[in-house]
């Protein structure tokens, strides 16, 4: 009967879902043992690809063109119609599964999971959780189309930082301000879109039986290995070792400037990264990398070869294959991101490139989210390999290492970017971006363990704006924002995680611990450190994180004496580049 089932995403889309629950009802209606489970495992799998790839298909194209209101209603009708109703006879064969006490080989963690997803799943969700999207694509549509007039040009919002690098101070401050009233312009709509999300998330906590929106997520995400409590020892962790590690930096920053205090537009422009660096402090011209996104194709292959030509031959297969969308335009969504196409076998790669360094850092990170994909592809079940099987803290260090285990492959020399000197500069900016960036997620994930724990308050985004300010404070020393407190307390609205996919942050800031892990290791045995990484990749989702970080060579850590070690050899990396 499986034979049937079509073998792309938009034959399959052409299927009403009276066509395919019949093959959800074969597989719940089979006797299940021993010798018949991995068959249907097999048979499961290839349903699920293609329910599951065709959704993330209907919600790229949203994000290609957040204008296409086509697109939106097909991603709408598809959710409503066929994705709804497969969650529902997905745990079916979930629970089906699980009552049988079959333990097939490698599917631990896989049944661990089902159990969690099996506990919180409520049918009275999928209607919330179809509201929910709605909200998050409006969300996306209003930041997706924000422009401004610059130089007579209407421009994105990414658009000036290529721009905004080769200013002078007063002509910064001018875009900045451009940019960041723009912003503004759009904050009474954004702060209606959370008034409405958050009843909705309460909801489905309560509806799943969770005191709060935070315990509930915690499940959603499956995170088995630590505690919010652990994330709040990782934040007083930043705090002690991370923030003054900023301070020296921006003091250092300012004193190159010689100016009397940092305002924001001394760092960028970027509103949805402002702890990033992209003000030069000896009036250097920007680095600009490439021109075209065909050229960072290519340069990003040769970088990729080099780190491991198997790798660098994923990287080629998504080129072949039109499996990359790099370039930025008004009306594309923001941000970047990898996505796994399931029953293709291949992941999709989304970004934004300018031009700038931080698209090379990018295209690298995502790529190594891809590379993550490739590697799990030899495993057999969609339970296994599908990305929504692996915790973020597994799979955000398979992006986040290749960023920093590339870097001896940057210069020209080795078929990179950049001059010899222009390659010190690059990996400065960049382990500025690392250091720059624990802070910031520190304020963003203690920005949502204080929302979802304090709902009330929380549906109030005054009271938002007054928690954002205080953690700002706490953790972003340095910079000025006197006259500038709409912008600072605002900044919220500039991070799409917060809307589009809650707690689902902190998994960087771990992840990047993590991953430098990996570069010190590297920084000994490059070779040794790139066998470790790709063999925990292909782990897939079968190991809890400790078990792949201690195959990655690494240390699953929250302490401050892990952040000293790593902080460290970037602010010594740094100190050495810089002499």
């Amino acid at each position: 009967m499986f034979d049937t089932l079509p073998d792309n995403w938009k034959a399959f889309l052409e299927w009403p879902w009276e066509k395919i629950a019949p093959y959800y009802d074969d597989l719940a209606a089979r006797d299940l043992s021993a010798g018949a489970v991995e068959s249907w495992l097999l048979d499961w799998t290839k349903l699920a690809d293609l329910v599951v790839e065709t959704r993330w298909r209907l919600y790229i194209n949203t994000t290609l063109d957040t204008t296409d209101e086509a697109a939106q209603k097909a991603v709408n009708d598809y959710l409503t119609g066929i994705f709804n109703p497969a969650q529902s006879a997905e745990q079916v064969l979930k629970q089906k599964l699980l009552v049988s006490g079959l333990e097939p080989e490698g599917f631990e963690l896989p049944l661990k999971r089902m159990r969690t997803e099996a506990a919180i799943f409520r049918e009275e969700n999928l209607e919330l959780e179809t509201r929910e999207h709605k909200l998050i694509s409006g969300y996306e549509r209003t930041v997706g189309t924000q422009t401004t007039i610059w130089d007579g040009e209407e421009k994105t919002l990414r658009q000036l930082e290529p721009i905004f690098i080769g200013l002078d101070r007063d002509q910064r401050e001018k875009m900045w301000r451009a940019a960041s009233g723009r912003i503004l312009e759009d904050r009474e709509k954004i702060d209606e879109i959370w008034m409405k999300l958050m009843p909705l998330r309460k909801q489905i906590a309560d509806n799943a039986g969770f005191d709060d929106y935070r315990a509930y997520r915690w499940q959603y995400w499956r995170r088995f290995d630590y505690t919010p409590e652990d994330c709040l020892t990782f934040h007083a962790a930043i705090e002690e070792v991370v923030v003054p590690a900023i301070t020296e930096l921006n003091e250092r920053h300012r004193q190159q400037l010689g100016v009397e205090t940092l305002r924001p537009w001394d760092l960028g422009v970027d509103l949805q990264h402002p702890q990033d660096l992209r003000v030069d402090p000896y009036a250097r011209p920007p680095l600009r990398p490439f021109q075209t996104a065909e050229e960072l194709e290519q340069i990003a292959s040769a970088i990729f070869h080099r780190v491991d030509p198997e790798l660098g031959g994923y990287f080629d297969t998504l080129r072949r294959e039109g499996l990359l969308d790099l370039p930025n335009r008004k009306g594309k969504g923001p941000g970047a991101y990898c996505q796994t196409l399931d029953a293709l076998g291949r992941p999709f790669v989304f970004l934004n490139a300018v031009g700038l360094q931080d698209d090379v850092r990018v295209i690298l990170h995502e790529g190594g989210h891809a590379i993550h994909a490739f590697e799990c592809a030899h495993l057999p079940y969609h339970q296994q390999r599908t990305e929504s099987a692996m915790p973020m803290e597994v799979a955000e260090v398979a992006s986040m290492a290749m960023e920093l285990i590339s870097t001896p492959y940057w210069s020209k020399a080795e078929g990179g970017f950049y001059s010899e000197e222009d390659t010190a500069r690059a990996r400065v900016e960049h382990l500025h971006t690392i250091l720059r960036f624990l802070p910031y997620m520190a304020v963003v994930d203690a920005f949502q363990h204080w929302a979802y724990t304090h709902h009330k308050a929380a549906s109030d985004p005054s009271n938002c704006d007054a928690k954002w300010g205080e953690l700002w404070d706490r953790f972003m020393p340095g910079v000025d924002y006197s006259g500038l407190e709409d912008v600072k307390v605002s900044g919220w609205h500039n991070k799409p995680h917060i809307f589009s996919v809650p707690f689902y942050y902190v998994d960087y800031g771990l992840a990047q611990v993590g991953a430098l892990q990996v570069w010190r290791n590297a920084l000994t045995d490059q070779s040794h450190a790139v066998k470790q990484y790709r063999a925990a990749l292909r782990l897939g989702g079968m190991v809890n994180i400790p078990t792949f970080y201690e195959t990655a060579g690494v240390k699953f850590a929250f302490d401050a004496a892990t952040l000293r070690e790593v902080v460290g050899l970037a602010m010594d990396t740094i100190e050495g580049l810089e002499g």
